[in-house]
């Protein structure tokens, strides 16, 4: 199995991976708002939404791997359970606000629910960028003494041929 660290790519830089991040992880999360709603007719909203957030942190791990964070390859296990840790605090958040929802509206509409589902996962969206790009999908910089480890050696210095002129010059000879 071929993971992340197993090969060398080049990270994007903060706008290009904040552009990516937000076309897969809004996608996947857009796509997740509307499972949430359809589950949650048959279950409790809470349960609903931990099931599809399960499902979605896997797929939104695998593409951030891939592709927004520029990891070369598959999410390996411990960026998964790292990016679930991230994925739990956004769980919270979500159903926070929607909890926040209930208590101010007793029977809101769909497209509020929607509307205030959509809002809390964008703001906690966010945090979960930060926590991917800054510890998940992070790029181990060399400390100086492996750098300096792992330099190239230094050319030797090889003195230059002598040439008959030079020996004339260097003996004082005219």
């Amino acid at each position: 199995m071929e993971t992340a660290q197993g090969r060398q790519h080049e990270a994007p830089g903060a706008f290009a991976a904040f552009a990516r991040f937000v076309v897969c992880g809004g996608g996947v999360g857009l796509a997740s708002s509307f499972g949430v709603a359809a589950l949650a007719s048959w279950t409790p909203w809470a349960l609903a939404n931990a099931a599809v957030t399960a499902v979605s942190t896997l797929l939104a791990t695998e593409l951030h791997a891939r592709f927004t964070f520029g990891a070369g390859g598959r999410a390996t296990w411990r960026q998964h359970t790292q990016s679930a840790g991230s994925a739990a605090a956004a769980y919270i958040v979500t159903c926070a606000a929607m909890a926040v929802l209930h208590l101010l509206a007793a029977a809101p509409g769909a497209v509020l629910e929607q509307a205030v589902y959509l809002s809390a996962s964008a703001l906690a969206g966010v945090a979960r960028f930060v926590v991917l790009r800054l510890v998940v999908f992070a790029r181990k910089r060399p400390h100086a003494a492996t750098a300096a480890r792992t330099a190239l050696p230094a050319p030797a210095v090889v003195p230059r041929a002598v040439t008959p002129t030079a020996t004339v010059a260097l003996c004082g000879a005219a």
